[in-house]
């Protein structure tokens, strides 16, 4: 009998005479499908009808896919798969002439599947919907639509900007997605011609999520381009929303399928026990701070995991799925390319003897991979000098992040070793690749010690690796649940099991701290993530958010002068600077008037004036300020004539 992992080549196809003539309506029916490849985006884009081709393009890859077994298999392989080749996609939709436009992206996108289907003798089909791809979704959509709650209640532009300003990288990465959108595509295949659309220190950030959104909402927005402004903000926000519920998503089905056919007592409270974990951890923070690359670096990171633990059927399908996640992982968030790296290694040191049916797919996947996947992290490196980072300061977060991986580390492997001695192999795996996650962890740490400092920013941020990890892998915890026995005595048999759920599931709702009788143990303090994020005030927004609304209301911008916020302290006023220069789409020429490597007053406001160049207009927003700005200018008389000052007080 076949093993789990045995995979058969479909048979060869019989002979052809030569002298036959190919029969005409295969090539008369590709040559329709090729047609109307770009007929429907032609139409659908003039009718405003361009949001509906991504979903077009999702389907019809995930009906020329042959892996998984449910409909939501095949709809997460389409997704995982898409969201990777599109980083790779963007290679060329960056250097052709028509950038973005939805009609031109998605007509080259069905016909490549076009083209597909006829190589492979593949027809569109898909599984039929059942019960077990319900669940997962409506678990997803409670989840993110919890945390959706605050954004929903802030109906003006200060109360969304006061969210927003909770982590300040939030208006770098919509500065960006308004780059890659006005530009057309990467910005680091042209530093030059897009230097006056970003700050410098973006070009060579890992920019595959904001590329992808960029795309996305040139299709929502039957445009070829993504406008600067109030809608632009209000775009991200939503799609930081749709990043997280795919990673919160991509969890739930990685769970599932590591656990394989499982009573459906047990689906359940491993769908809670999931949702809880989420919810009471570290995760819901990478929302708040602003740090969607990461989250989306962690979805395709325990999707190429739960396909490692529990391989495609096809050695091809499966090369293609893990070429290009590992290249989505190094386009948006290559710090987690090295651990991901080491688990396909794995695999294929594993199945190496299988692999050699297939060595042509091997060696073009493999190629590709190799090229493509290192290429953001070799810019960053050897452009940015992006390494230093890794001896960035963290915050008190940093000991939650040692509670999440010395908390959740101990229970779930003893789950994971317990399951791994049954014959599914797929304990085994997910164990060594719980143990790569938390040694990469714990690695970064050890790097920082010998550097000199303390583990930091990096470490917290592998941390983040190793929770997704474990938490996929309390699916070995859930299994070892009692499930409800047949026959007549069924309902009697059932009470036990029943219980043990219900105390299970009681425990670690409560463990997570959303029974609200007392504080998450994963977090430090008594409030969690989540109840910091869905309790935010947002009727009475930070000063920071009126500074910013009021300034782009009241202040348009004007061309060849530099427009910078001034308040009270210099990183009250820094934060308030981007945030606007964010919104007016001036992050390139605000440059070096915000990005100073000092914050102390009034030595910043000196250093704002002595080297901007050309005119600045310095918008005073505290009375503080405007004393500041009076002193220096007295002191330097020569910057009068360059320099313009606009009330703008703000009482708070």
């Amino acid at each position: 009998m076949p093993s789990e992992l045995t995979v058969t080549d479909p048979p060869a196809p019989p002979a052809v005479n030569p002298d036959t003539p190919p029969p005409a309506r295969p090539h008369r029916r590709l040559l329709i499908a090729l047609a109307a490849a770009w007929l429907v985006p032609a139409v659908a884009y003039p009718l405003h009808l361009a949001w509906l081709l991504p979903p077009l393009v999702l389907l019809a890859t995930a009906s020329l896919l042959r892996g998984g077994r449910t409909l939501l298999d095949r709809l997460m392989l389409a997704v995982l798969l898409l969201v990777g080749a599109t980083t790779i996609a963007g290679l060329l939709f960056s250097v052709w002439p028509w950038g973005l436009h939805p009609v031109a992206v998605t007509g080259a996108a069905l016909t490549a599947l076009t083209l597909i289907a006829a190589a492979t003798g593949r027809r569109p089909t898909l599984p039929r919907p059942g019960w077990t791809d319900l669940l997962p979704i409506v678990a997803t959509v409670a989840t993110v639509g919890y945390l959706t709650l605050p954004w929903l209640r802030a109906s003006t532009l200060a109360g969304r900007l006061s969210l927003l300003a909770l982590g300040e990288d939030n208006f770098r990465h919509v500065a960006l997605v308004d780059a890659i959108g006005r530009h057309g595509g990467y910005v680091f295949l042209d530093p030059a011609g897009s230097r006056d659309d970003i700050v410098s220190l973006l070009v060579r950030y890992p920019q595959g999520w904001h590329f992808t959104t960029a795309l996305l909402d040139a299709h929502l927005r039957s445009a070829t381009g993504t406008p600067s402004g109030v809608s632009s903000l209000t775009h991200y926000g939503w799609w930081c929303f749709a990043t997280l519920g795919l990673l919160v998503l991509t969890l739930f089905w990685a769970a599932q399928r590591l656990s394989g056919p499982q009573h459906p007592l047990h689906r359940v409270v491993l769908t809670i026990v999931i949702g809880a974990l989420v919810l009471g951890s570290q995760l819901p923070r990478l929302l708040i701070a602003g740090y969607p690359s990461e989250v989306l670096g962690l979805a395709l990171a325990v999707g190429l995991t739960a396909l490692v633990v529990r391989p495609l059927a096809g050695n091809r399908e499966q090369l293609v799925m893990l070429g290009a996640l590992l290249t989505g992982i190094g386009f948006t968030y290559y710090l987690y390319l090295p651990p991901a790296g080491l688990l396909v290694l794995g695999w294929l040191i594993a199945h190496r003897r299988e692999l050699t049916q297939v060595r042509r797919t091997l060696l073009g996947v493999g190629l590709l991979t190799a090229l493509l996947a290192p290429l953001p992290l070799l810019l960053g490196i050897l452009g940015a000098g992006q390494t230093e980072a890794l001896d960035a300061k963290a915050g008190p977060e940093l000991a939650e992040a040692w509670h999440a991986l010395l908390g959740l580390t101990p229970i779930v492997l003893i789950g994971l070793v317990i399951q791994a001695r049954r014959a599914d192999r797929a304990w085994r795996r997910h164990l060594a690749a719980v143990l790569v996650a938390v040694g990469f962890a714990l690695a970064i740490a050890l790097a920082n010690i010998v550097a000199g400092v303390q583990p930091a920013y990096y470490f917290m941020k592998g941390t983040h690796l190793a929770l997704v990890g474990l938490i996929v892998g309390t699916a070995a915890l859930v299994r070892l649940l009692p499930v409800p026995s047949g026959g007549e005595r069924g309902v009697r048999a059932a009470a036990i099991p029943a219980l043990a759920a219900a105390l299970a599931v009681l425990t670690v709702v409560t463990l997570c701290g959303l029974t609200g009788w007392r504080g998450s143990v994963l977090v430090v303090d008594k409030q969690s993530w989540t109840q910091l994020w869905v309790r935010h005030s947002v009727d009475k927004p930070s000063r920071v958010a009126q500074v910013c609304a009021a300034a782009y209301r009241r202040h348009p911008v004007q061309p060849g002068t530099v427009t910078v916020v001034l308040d009270r302290g210099g990183y009250r006023g820094y934060v308030e600077s981007i945030c606007l220069s964010a919104l007016q789409g001036t992050t390139a020429q605000t440059e070096g008037a915000i990005y100073l490597p000092m914050f102390e007053e009034p030595e910043r406001t000196r250093k704002i004036l002595r080297g901007a160049r050309g005119p600045i207009r310095l918008l005073i927003s505290d009375p503080s300020a405007q004393r500041r700005v009076d002193k220096l200018l007295t002191r330097y008389p020569e910057l009068r004539p360059r320099v313009t000052t606009v009330p703008m007080i703000i009482k708070y």
